[in-house]
C-alpha cells in the first residue's frame, strides 16, 4: 500500500510538472526582396533572388537578419518550456570534464572545465605529483568567452609552447608563443593563419606555419588564395619570417610543413581528401622540394621519421589503409609494414616505441599495439565500445592515458600500460544523471539500392515501440568523416522525454573505408541522401517514432543532407533541423575555402557535375505550393567555412516557397562561426531553442524533472 501510494503521489507529481505544446502566434516573415539576377550554366538559366544576401557587410543584410531574429525569438519565447529546458540542459552540461594528461618536460598538462566554464582551462601538475596550477586560461582573453584555443604545439625541447587563437568562431587564427618555464608570453606575434597551427623544428628555435595574405573588407566571406608555408624564428618580427614554399601555378591547395629525422616534408592538397607529398633534406635550404608521393588521387598521413624510414599509412591502392615504410635515400624502396585490414584503419599513433593502429568495426573503436617492424604485439582490451582517443606519446615513455566515450557516458579517462598491456582507471567524470537508465543498440537497416548501413540508436530502458516516441535523427555523410560513439548532454534530455538519440553512419564518411567514401561523393552523393531517407523510414516501419515525431538534423554538410532530404521528402518529417549548411551548390566554391570541397562535391563549372548537382541542390529544389516541415535553421555571423548567406538565402527561399503552417524560422547567432571553440553558454542556448523547437513541433509536452543522482 506504501508502494501505491508513493507510485500515486510520484505519478501525480510528474504530471504536475508536465507543461503542454502551447498555441503560437507567430509574427509575419520579413518583407525579403527578390532580386532578379539569373545566371545561365551550360543553357540552364538559374534564377538567384536572393544574391544581395551574399553581401554579409551591407547594411541590407543586416537589416534582414535583425528583422528575422526578432521573428524567430519572438516564436520560441511563447514556447512555454523553453525555460524549463534551458533549466534542465545546464544542469546536464554542468559537470567537470577532463582530458587525458600529455606529458611534457617536467608536468602533465590537461585541459579541465569545472563544468559551465566557457571554454576549458589548461592545467598543469607535476610528473611526480603535487598541486595543480592554471597555465593557460582561454577564459581570460575576451569578456564573453568567445576567444577560443584553436591549435596548442609545444616544442620539441618543450621550453615553449605556440598556440593559436580564434576569436568568435572564426577560422583565421592568430599564433602566440609562452615560455613554458615561467608562463611567460613573448612577443612573438604570427597573423592571417587558418587551416593550421605551429608545427616546431627539431632544434626548438622556430616552427613552420601555413598562411594567407590579409584580406580586404570581406573579412569572413572573400575566397582565400596563394597558401605559403613560412619558417618563424623565435625572437623575429613576422615580416622577417622566411618563405619555405608557396606554388603560384596552384592558388586552391593547401600546404603543410612537418621537418622531422632531418627531413622536410611539405603536404599538399587540393581538397579535403587526396595529398601530394614533397621532400627534400631540412638542412638544405637551398634545394628544391622533390615529389615523394604524387598526388592526388590518394591520402598520404604521415606519422614517424627516423633513420632516414619514413612511416605513413596510405589508401593507395588499399581502400582499408595500409601502414608503409618508405627509404627515403631509395624512395623506391617502399614496402607495406602492415597490410589491409577487414576494418578501415582510423587513425596511426606512436608511443614508447611501439605503433597504435586505431581501427572502425562497425563505426566502433578497435586498437591494435604494434612493434616498429609491423609485428603485432596485442589487441587493446578497451573497457567497454566506444571510441577511443589518445595513444600517442614520446619515444621514452612506458605508459600512455587515453579516453572511451559512449552515448551514454562522457570520456572516461585510462592508463595503459605500454609492456603489459593493462589499462587501469585514472579518472571518470561525475555526471549529473543515472547512465544505467538508459542503452544504446546497433542496427542495420537497408539503404534504397539494398546497401546494408548501420545506425546507433540510445533511449531509456523502459522505451515502448508504439510510434509515439519523439525521435532526433543525426547524421552527417561526407569528407571521410565519422560518426562514432561520443557523448551529447542534449541527448540525454531528449532520452529523459521518452526520445530516441539516432545516429546513422551513412555512406560518404570511412566507416568502411574509401569505398565507403566515394559510394557518397560526386556522382554518387544521391546514396547519401537514400540512406537518411531510408534510415527514417525504418525507424517508423519499426515502430520507433512516426512521421509526426521525427525530426531530422545535421551540421555543415550534415546541413547539406537535412536541406536535401528536406526538399526531396518534406512528407516524411516533421522537424528539419539545418545548421550552417552548404546550400547553394552551385556558388559554394566562390567564398572563403569553399573551393576545397570541389574534390568532395564537384562544381558548377563542370557541365557534367552541374548537371547531378543541381539536381540536389537545397536552395535550387525548393517549389512553391508545397507544405514543408516545421524548419529551424542555424548559421551564425561570423562563420567563414561555410559562409551565412548559404542558410540566408535557403531560409528566405523557403519562406517564400512554404505553403503549408508550419514555421520556417532562422537563427543567427551573433559573436559565433562554424562551431569550433563556441562557448559553454552559447551551446546551451543554441541546444535550448533547438530541443524546445522540436518539442513544440512533434506535439511532445515536456515534463521537467530533476537531477537523478
Amino acid at each position: 500500500m506504501l508502494l501505491f501510494i508513493c507510485l500515486t503521489i510520484g505519478l501525480a507529481i510528474l504530471l504536475a510538472a508536465c507543461t503542454r505544446v502551447a498555441k503560437i502566434e507567430p509574427l509575419p516573415y520579413p518583407e525579403t526582396p527578390r532580386g532578379e539576377v539569373v545566371d545561365n550554366y551550360f543553357g540552364t538559366e538559374v534564377a538567384d533572388p536572393y544574391r544581395w544576401l551574399e553581401d554579409d557587410a551591407s547594411a541590407e543584410t543586416a537589416a534582414w537578419v535583425e528583422a528575422e531574429n526578432a521573428v524567430t525569438t519572438n516564436y520560441l519565447e511563447q514556447i512555454p518550456f523553453r525555460n524549463a529546458i534551458r533549466e534542465r540542459l545546464t544542469a546536464l552540461w554542468d559537470f567537470p570534464k577532463e582530458s587525458a594528461p600529455v606529458p611534457h618536460g617536467d608536468y602533465n598538462y590537461y585541459y579541465y572545465n569545472d563544468g559551465l566554464q566557457s571554454q576549458s582551462v589548461l592545467y598543469r601538475e607535476p610528473a611526480g605529483g603535487g598541486g595543480r596550477e592554471v597555465f593557460l586560461d582561454p577564459n581570460s582573453l575576451s569578456d564573453d568567452g568567445t576567444v577560443a584555443l584553436a591549435a596548442l604545439a609545444f616544442s620539441e625541447d618543450d621550453r615553449y609552447v605556440a598556440y593559436a587563437v580564434a576569436a568568435s568562431g572564426s577560422d583565421w587564427v592568430k599564433i602566440h608563443v609562452m615560455e613554458t618555464a615561467t608562463g611567460r608570453l613573448l612577443d612573438d606575434r604570427i597573423e592571417w593563419v587558418k587551416n593550421s597551427g605551429a608545427s616546431w623544428a627539431p632544434d626548438s628555435e622556430g616552427f613552420y606555419y601555413s598562411a594567407y595574405d590579409a584580406p580586404g573588407k570581406n573579412l569572413y566571406s572573400a575566397q582565400n588564395q596563394y597558401q605559403r608555408i613560412r619558417y618563424h624564428r623565435i625572437g623575429d618580427p613576422q615580416s622577417a619570417d622566411r618563405l619555405v614554399y608557396e606554388d603560384k601555378a596552384h592558388p586552391l591547395r593547401y600546404f603543410h610543413a612537418w621537418e622531422k629525422g632531418g627531413w622536410l616534408f611539405v603536404i599538399a592538397s587540393e581538397g579535403t581528401s587526396g595529398n601530394e607529398v614533397l621532400y627534400r633534406r631540412a638542412d638544405d635550404t637551398t634545394a628544391p622540394l622533390r615529389v615523394l608521393l604524387p598526388g592526388f588521387s590518394s591520402d598520404y598521413n604521415l606519422f614517424e621519421c627516423k633513420d632516414d624510414k619514413l612511416y605513413y599509412a596510405t589508401n593507395r591502392d588499399a581502400a582499408n589503409f595500409v601502414v608503409r615504410r618508405l627509404d627515403l635515400n631509395d624512395p623506391t624502396d617502399d614496402i607495406v609494414l602492415i597490410p589491409e585490414q577487414r576494418n578501415a584503419l582510423d587513425g596511426v599513433g606512436t608511443a614508447g616505441g611501439y605503433l597504435f593502429l586505431t581501427y572502425l568495426e562497425d563505426a566502433r573503436s578497435k586498437v591494435c599495439q604494434y612493434d616498429f617492424d609491423g609485428t603485432l604485439v596485442r589487441e587493446v582490451e578497451l573497457p567497454a565500445l566506444g571510441t577511443a582517443s589518445g595513444f600517442q606519446a614520446k619515444e621514452e615513455a612506458t605508459e600512455l592515458y587515453y579516453t572511451l566515450s559512449t552515448f551514454t557516458a562522457p570520456a572516461t579517462i585510462y592508463r595503459y600500460d605500454l609492456a603489459t598491456g593493462e589499462s587501469t582507471l585514472y579518472r571518470a567524470p561525475q555526471v549529473n544523471f543515472d547512465p544505467e537508465r538508459y542503452t544504446t543498440e546497433q542496427v542495420f537497416y537497408p539503404s534504397k539500392d539494398g546497401t546494408r548501413v548501420p545506425m546507433f540508436l540510445s533511449y531509456r530502458k523502459d522505451l515502448k515501440r508504439n510510434g509515439k516516441n519523439p525521435c532526433y535523427l543525426y547524421a552527417y555523410g561526407g569528407f571521410q568523416i565519422n560518426l562514432t560513439p561520443g557523448f551529447n548532454p542534449s541527448a540525454v534530455l531528449l532520452m529523459e522525454q521518452g526520445g530516441i538519440y539516432a545516429v546513422a553512419n551513412l555512406r560518404g564518411g570511412s566507416e568502411y573505408g574509401e569505398a565507403w567514401h566515394k559510394g557518397g561523393m560526386l556522382l554518387n552523393k544521391q546514396n547519401v541522401f537514400d540512406d537518411f531517407i531510408a534510415a527514417a523510414e525504418w525507424l517508423i516501419e519499426n515502430r520507433y517514432t512516426s512521421t509526426g515525431k521525427l525530426a531530422i538534423a545535421g551540421g555543415s554538410n550534415g546541413g547539406l543532407l537535412v536541406g536535401a532530404c528536406e526538399v526531396q521528402r518534406p512528407d516524411l518529417f516533421a522537424v528539419c533541423l539545418p545548421a550552417v549548411g552548404v546550400m547553394d551548390m552551385l556558388r559554394y566554391h566562390k567564398f572563403t575555402i569553399g573551393w576545397g570541397w570541389a574534390v568532395e562535391y564537384g562544381t558548377s563549372e563542370n557541365e557534367e557535375q552541374f548537371r547531378y548537382i543541381y539536381r540536389y541542390s537545397p536552395l535550387h529544389n525548393l517549389r512553391e505550393g508545397v507544405s514543408y516541415p516545421a524548419t529551424l535553421v542555424t548559421t551564425a555571423d561570423h562563420d567563414d567555412r561555410v559562409v551565412p548567406a548559404h542558410s540566408f538565402k535557403f531560409a528566405a527561399e523557403l519562406q517564400h516557397c512554404q505553403a503549408g503552417k508550419a514555421p520556417v524560422l532562422i537563427r543567427i547567432d551573433k559573436n559565433a562561426g562554424h562551431g569550433a571553440g563556441k562557448p559553454t553558454s552559447k551551446r546551451i542556448d543554441e541546444a535550448t531553442d533547438v530541443y524546445s523547437f522540436l518539442f513544440q513541433n512533434t506535439n511532445t509536452p515536456y515534463r521537467e524533472v530533476g537531477t537523478e543522482k
